[in-house]
């Protein structure tokens, strides 16, 4: 446990004093907020674990005290879902996960922060809501126009190749198409006792860049017509080739790596190629645990018939409409999302920083240069190009979900060999339907 003379030398080390909002510190020594407990829940991922080394700066100066859960992306939704449902008080603070950003928001579920950020008493300017990115703030905003969440993580989906030295022995350059793609992974696959490919098998969003570059869609026209699409012969096609990667490129279990598993393996140098954001393939050259810092190489999303579509996702920190201790959750959100804080955080190593400042400081730029390549400059095109395109529409409307689990058992069906492409999105179409009906939606 850090001992108080050294927590107060990293405090004035790193500007603590101003990360805290003057109003939770108090005046003379009186502590707003002392003895009040915050709850915060998001998932198991690198920006919560920062936090968590420093809580106990914010706590020193505030009185707080923060209760931070992270469980695994998964099980974090499910009880987050189910709790905010209710109304309840156990969160003060949670994530306001993409996928359920429509639902949680639009059902009144999460407290407008509107109030909050106008107020001098309550956030200073110097904070500047306006540096995010406002690609991550406009999944955190509702249909009546107010912000729920401040994004804390902004995601654009890359390729990238634990064993590119391999790929360049056997003749190929980095693939840019869904052909190219298959063509290096035969070429490549279980050279060195390292396997081709492997993805998070959160396939509702792995498997939809795919989807989408063979010419499919998970609805018919989101947000306006939900109807699901997912037995035409581009979707049919896309669930075969994207089932193939894992089926017959991936490790022994690759069915159900998460994105941690997968990041793990590229790192080990178990595994070659793989689909992700930026904050799991930059760990790729970290120096202190990544035996293939110097063989890994980088790129696009590969395009298919119908294009090019990165995925794009954006998590932000919210305030639970029933929490009790709204002031003071306010206070630990604009302490994690501080400039100061955001800036620690890329010097830790953190990728996905969501305020313009960062991306755009050379702190941030030089360390997302790996082997040649800027991965930071790859990062922003994909999430230019989702932003531009329009294509993601198709992950904040309030049923997806429902979709969303349907692709994660479908593609699994097909992988597992248990049904054909056609057999398994087929009966994804059929449930989807029913589980949409079942919501109330108009499709």
């Amino acid at each position: 446990m850090m001992q108080r003379r050294d927590l107060l030398k990293a405090m004035a080390a790193f500007g603590v004093y101003a990360m805290v909002p003057a109003f939770a510190r108090g005046a003379n020594g009186a502590k707003k907020y002392d003895g009040v407990t915050l709850n915060v829940s998001t998932f198991s991922t690198a920006y919560p674990t920062l936090l968590r080394q420093w809580l106990p700066e914010f706590e020193a100066l505030t009185g707080i005290k923060v209760n931070l859960d992270t469980p695994s992306f998964p099980v974090y939704n499910q009880r987050a879902d189910l709790e905010l449902s209710t109304k309840g008080a156990a969160y003060d603070v949670v994530n306001v996960t993409f996928i359920y950003s429509s639902r949680w928001i639009n059902s009144g579920w999460l407290t407008p922060l509107d109030e909050f950020i106008a107020n001098p008493n309550l956030t200073s300017a110097e904070w500047d809501v306006h540096d995010f990115l406002q690609g991550g703030i406009a999944p955190e905003t509702g249909r009546d126009g107010k912000l729920y969440g401040i994004p804390w993580v902004v995601e654009g989906m890359l390729a990238g190749a634990s064993r590119f030295d391999l790929v360049t022995e056997a003749g190929f350059k980095f693939p840019d198409t869904t052909d190219e793609l298959v063509n290096v992974l035969q070429a490549v696959n279980k050279k060195q006792r390292v396997a081709g490919y492997v993805t998070d098998s959160h396939y509702g969003w792995t498997f939809i860049p795919y989807l989408q570059a063979f010419g499919g869609n998970v609805f018919r026209n989101p947000p306006d017509d939900l109807f699901p699409t997912l037995d035409t012969p581009e979707a049919v096609a896309a669930a075969d080739y994207f089932a193939r990667l894992i089926r017959e490129f991936g490790p022994n279990g690759g069915l159900t790596y998460t994105a941690d598993q997968s990041t793990q393996a590229l790192k080990l140098g178990r595994v070659n190629f793989s689909d992700s954001s930026l904050a799991y393939l930059a760990q790729l050259g970290d120096p202190a645990s990544s035996r293939t810092l110097k063989t890994a190489g980088f790129g696009q999303m590969v395009q298919g018939p119908a294009g090019r579509f990165p995925g794009m996702a954006v998590h932000g920190l919210g305030i639970p409409a029933g929490s009790k201790n709204k002031e003071a959750a306010w206070a630990f959100i604009q302490w994690a999302l501080s400039r100061q804080v955001t800036r620690r955080a890329i010097q830790a190593g953190y990728g996905s920083p969501t305020r313009r400042s960062d991306i755009t400081s050379p702190a941030y730029r030089s360390k997302q240069i790996i082997n040649g390549v800027d991965l930071a400059g790859l990062s922003l095109s994909a999430m230019d190009r989702a932003a531009q395109g329009g294509y993601m529409k198709y992950r904040t409307v309030d049923v997806y979900p429902q979709v969303d689990q349907q692709l994660n058992k479908a593609i699994a069906l097909i992988v597992s060999g248990q049904l054909s492409a056609k057999q398994a999105m087929q009966q994804a179409q059929t449930a989807s339907i029913a589980d949409l009906k079942r919501a109330g939606a108009k499709i």
